[in-house]
């Protein structure tokens, strides 16, 4: 059985290799576009010794398919430093460490007295009754409209780049959604739970936060899509084709056919379509006109990483934690910005510290796109105001993704369902990668391996 795999991402490398893991004879292509593997892991070793993270920044470690993956590439994970466990919004003119426990959260500054006490009413709100609702709507509704602003929209800024007034709560925290509709409430779900963990003695407490410590690799994260790459490359066969851009993708009986942007075709018995949405739309457009509408719904605004380098002597603010997230109401140009050599080694030489920002997303997509200097310029004025970090870089670099995260908003859930109707009449074809059911890369792995066996189930 032939197999064709579009995007050479952390989804289609996954799916790639868990396919050869199951059946080694299988025959597989994998056709990347652009002229790398990884899509948004983006590792750059930069020639004055800094490790620039241009995308993906790590894993949490409680999804065991990611790190079975690694050790089946022969890799090992990087925890991150205890001191990324301190975790800061910006609000009011300062800094405020983000309370990790109830004590803590009532003595904390962040939010008012009001906003405190508001959130223990959260036991007695009635469950929502609206099949989908955004995530400023449930928090709103739930925790008061201050615990909103201050906690949940920088939180939405910092997994999706995303507005919290569109993004789906079911689609975006599918969890969280179904704790209200079980229990009617998250604290007496989240007790719940505690609960019956601790009769089954299991280790990991349920809690508000998705839980697992922070991880990702010595060298960076293209370790791992390396690693994944170098793995289809062994033997005789050639698995990985770069700077092959599909045009479109049509089918004959059983058959699929692949056809290529420089006018070749490679045909297959399945297609599994890694790549972005709005990449997958343009492939299907005569094939699948009703998938290719729904795909191209998906926005994707665009976002830039800009790291800065700095000799640690000419550093007199504290770095000690994970870095800071700003809530929309500050008005700020930034989404947040990351400490990255307080949360990993090896990522500045010898005497430098090196800290990364996030610009644009949803909430200000024009930020994202002005020119470099503009942006450094921007950057540098922030985090001498947010931070006291007043000192000269030494180093500046930028990573700009016109098209970054996919965004799951109101209607995201009933557009999965309408894709997944419409397939039935596609044996064969499968859409996969992080504009459906989960942005980071441990929800793209777990959902290669699902994909995999699917395909392996069935062939």
């Amino acid at each position: 059985m032939r197999i064709i795999i579009v995007g050479a991402g952390v989804s289609g490398l996954a799916t790639a290799n868990r396919l050869l893991a199951l059946d080694p004879s299988l025959d597989l292509l994998v056709l990347e576009s652009s002229g790398r593997v990884g899509g948004k892991v983006w590792t750059d070793k930069t020639p004055e010794g800094f490790l620039c993270e241009g995308g993906v920044n790590g894993f949490l470690d409680n999804k065991p398919k990611t790190l079975e993956l690694a050790a089946a590439v022969g890799i090992k994970p990087t925890v991150s430093f205890d001191a990324s466990r301190k975790r800061f919004i910006y609000s009011e003119g300062r800094l405020h460490k983000l309370p990790e426990s109830p004590p803590a959260f009532f003595k904390s500054s962040l939010l008012s007295l009001a906003g405190r006490l508001r959130i223990p009413f959260e036991m007695v709100i009635p469950r929502g009754k609206a099949d989908d609702e955004t995530l400023a709507e449930f928090a709103t509704r739930r925790l008061g409209r201050e615990a909103y602003e201050k906690l949940i929209d920088p939180m939405a800024s910092g997994v999706y780049a995303g507005d919290a007034d569109k993004l789906s709560l079911k689609s975006c925290f599918s969890r969280i959604h179904e704790i209200e509709q079980q229990y009617g409430s998250l604290i007496r779900g989240l007790v719940s739970l505690q609960k019956k963990a601790r009769r089954e003695r299991k280790k990991d407490m349920p809690s508000a936060s998705p839980g697992g410590k922070l991880t990702s690799f010595y060298d960076g994260m293209a370790t791992m899509t390396d690693a994944l790459a170098a793995g289809l490359g062994a033997g005789l066969r050639k698995i990985i084709r770069l700077s092959s851009p599909v045009a479109s993708v049509s089918r004959s009986g059983n058959r699929y056919a692949v056809h290529l942007a420089d006018g070749s075709v490679e045909e297959a018995d399945r297609i599994v379509l890694a790549s972005p949405a709005y990449a997958q739309a343009g492939m299907l457009r005569e094939i699948a006109p009703e998938i290719s509408t729904v795909l191209d719904k998906i926005p994707y605004p665009p976002l830039t990483v800009c790291c800065l380098g700095y000799k640690a002597k000419d550093v007199d603010c504290n770095l000690d934690g994970f870095g800071f997230l700003v809530p929309s109401r500050e008005k700020r140009k930034i989404l947040g910005t990351l400490w990255d050599t307080s949360i990993f080694p090896n990522r500045a030489p010898d005497g430098f510290v090196l800290v990364r920002s996030m610009i644009g997303g949803a909430r200000r997509p024009d930020l994202a796109l002005m020119p470099d200097d503009v942006m450094i310029d921007a950057m540098r004025s922030e985090l001498a105001e947010i931070m006291g970090l007043k000192a000269d870089p030494v180093f500046a670099r930028t990573y700009r993704h016109e098209k970054a995260i996919p965004q799951y908003n109101i209607g995201h859930a009933a557009g999965l369902a309408a894709i997944d109707a419409a397939l039935a009449k596609h044996p064969g074809l499968v859409l996969s990668g992080n504009a459906y059911r989960g942005v980071s890369l441990n929800d793209c792995i777990e959902n290669a391996y699902k994909v995999a066996e699917a395909i392996i189930k069935r062939k």
